[in-house]
């Protein structure tokens, strides 16, 4: 008999259809709500997504899953709720939950003291705590949809399993160490990742979105022309990033697609088709790291009335000598069409801030151009250290992208590319500090639409006492003067737009945030997580402010 190892996990959700996604022990055939499809086979694992249709908009499905005809889920005596679709409708409310960083750790000491305490500690998760609270609610409070932008799994920063894991196969003496060395280990990280019980559950239940940042891979993953060489030039490298891209395509890219993509994708065909998937999902990975042109990650989604562009900010970066570009021009044009239209909202999420403190982006438009060599070789060199040591790798160390969003920002919120939405909504992760940011442009600029960057991280990956309190400074005025400075020496001016908190400081804690649009209002709400009792925390808010 068929075991379930992973899932169910419920990915797309559109109005008429979605997707549930799982992992299999054998090969089987899968079937949900009167829908089937048999397992595809990688290198000894077996996968299947569910295409269920013929569903009507704004309706509750409960479901439950059979492998070869003998029910698996939901498990005898499950304390939770029933897993259900709450399919879309034209219109009315939707509510988002996103956020960013999560390593896999145990919920109990050391691991839930802060870093401070004791090295191994990230406090609680923040994930665990909505699980937790969602299992209690009503239904018609829970979100529609939770958007996990990077760093979904730590490839460099293992779980205790996976690491034991790794531990008992190969010899960890050598490069990489007790990091993740091919594509078997990272099946083992996603299996940690997504097994606990609570967890389970709500990725049963939630509709799910997700794409990648450095850490899915390995830190400072694509910051610089040279990095990418100095990795490639690394023994271990080539089996690193194919496994990354094979379990990347696997167990979060096509939950991203809706039924219509997945009948759509030649290589999902092809790799139903194969006895074993695994040499052509290899070729299919290796040709990800060293072609990067076009739209292979990035995709668009319509909730309700609001538009939301994911972005791939991190694998299809040009990286070549002077020209640095945070997406190639073919993402680029594909990012201008999906802003063409009438939205209520608009949101363009991207897995680094397009907009930081004011030192810190001063301070990355420096370092790209003193990279690029404008206070010559020996300083470029020294200024490649310096981006590297402190992650200088965010839109502003890539002017060109940065002044190119910034103005298709304005260009939506002037109306100048279809009906002005009520909010444009940059969503972003990755700094491991959380904040939204009012966006203003220049003086007689004719923008109609309420502009703002969010930011939440982490989801549980929280900073030390010292880390902190460098990010404190980015946003003082102080900071702002000196990098300002900085700029000014290489020719850098002003950023064509202007950006303030709305709230006094940034926030620090292990948390997440929550978009609540309907019609032409918006409400943002971040919450951190916080101990009621050791085993179950609780999430208290410390923003919630109206967008629009």
């Amino acid at each position: 008999m068929a075991k379930l190892l992973l899932g169910p996990l419920l990915r797309y959700v559109g109005q008429t259809d979605a997707t549930i996604w799982v992992e299999t022990d054998t090969p089987c055939k899968v079937e949900a709500l009167g829908c089937r499809s048999r397992t595809f086979h990688v290198e000894g694992h077996f996968y299947a997504v569910i295409c269920v249709t013929g569903l009507e908009p704004r309706q509750t499905y409960p479901y439950t899953v059979t492998l070869d005809d003998e029910p698996v889920w939901p498990e005898p005596g499950s304390p939770f709720p029933p897993s259900v679709i709450r399919t879309l409708g034209p219109d009315g409310p939707v509510k988002l939950v996103f956020g960013s960083c999560r390593v896999t750790l145990p919920h109990e000491a050391p691991y839930t003291l802060t870093k401070d305490q004791d090295s191994r500690g990230r406090e609680f998760d923040a994930l665990y705590a909505l699980a937790l609270r969602l299992a209690g609610q009503a239904q018609a409070d829970w979100p529609h949809t939770l958007l996990f932008l990077g760093d979904q799994i730590y490839a460099d920063e293992v779980s205790p399993n996976t690491r034991e894991f790794i531990q008992a196969r190969r010899a960890a003496g050598k490069p990489p160490g007790e990091e993740v060395a091919d594509f078997e280990e990272y099946t083992h990280l996603y299996l940690d990742a997504w097994s606990d019980p609570v967890l389970r559950w709500l990725l049963s239940t939630i509709s799910t979105l997700m794409v990648f940042d450095d850490h899915d891979m390995h830190d400072d993953w694509n910051i610089s022309e040279s990095w990418v060489a100095q990795m490639r030039a690394q023994e271990w490298w080539d089996a690193r990033i194919v496994g990354g891209f094979m379990s990347y395509w696997i167990y979060q890219h096509l939950g991203n697609l809706s039924p219509v993509e997945l009948e759509a994708d030649a290589l999902l065909a092809r790799v139903r088709q194969e006895e074993d998937a695994g040499p052509l999902l290899r070729r299919f990975a290796f040709r990800s790291d060293r072609e990067v042109e076009g739209v292979r990650w990035s995709f668009a989604r319509d909730l309700g009335t609001t538009r939301l562009v994911v972005l791939d900010a991190r694998s299809g970066r040009v990286l070549e000598g002077k020209k640095r570009l945070m997406i190639d021009d073919r993402e680029w044009d594909w990012l201008e069409a999906q802003t063409c239209g009438d939205f209520d909202h608009l949101l363009i999420a991207t897995s680094v801030p397009f907009l930081l403190a004011p030192g810190i982006h001063y301070l990355e438009a420096w370092n790209e151009a003193i990279c690029a060599g404008a206070w010559g070789e020996r300083a470029a060199a020294l200024g490649e250290k310096l981006r590297r040591a402190v992650d200088l790798e965010h839109w502003p160390a890539f002017q060109a992208s940065f002044h190119r969003l910034a103005a298709l920002l304005r260009a939506v919120a002037a109306g100048e590319r279809g009906r002005a939405p009520a909010s444009v909504v940059v969503l972003s992760g990755d700094v491991h500090h959380a904040y939204l940011a009012k966006i203003s442009f220049q003086p007689g600029t004719p923008v109609q639409s309420a502009v703002y960057q969010a930011v939440c991280s982490p989801i549980r990956n929280s900073l030390d006492w010292k880390e902190r309190r460098i990010f404190r400074f980015g946003w003082s005025g102080l900071a702002r003067r000196l990098g300002e400075q900085l700029a000014r020496s290489v020719g850098i001016g002003s950023p064509p737009l202007g950006w303030r908190l709305v709230h006094d400081e940034p926030w620090f804690d292990n948390q997440v945030a929550t978009l609540q649009l309907l019609d032409h209002e918006a409400q943002c709400l971040i919450e951190k997580a916080v101990p009621e009792d050791p085993d179950r925390p609780r999430l208290d808010t410390v923003l919630n402010h109206r967008l629009a």
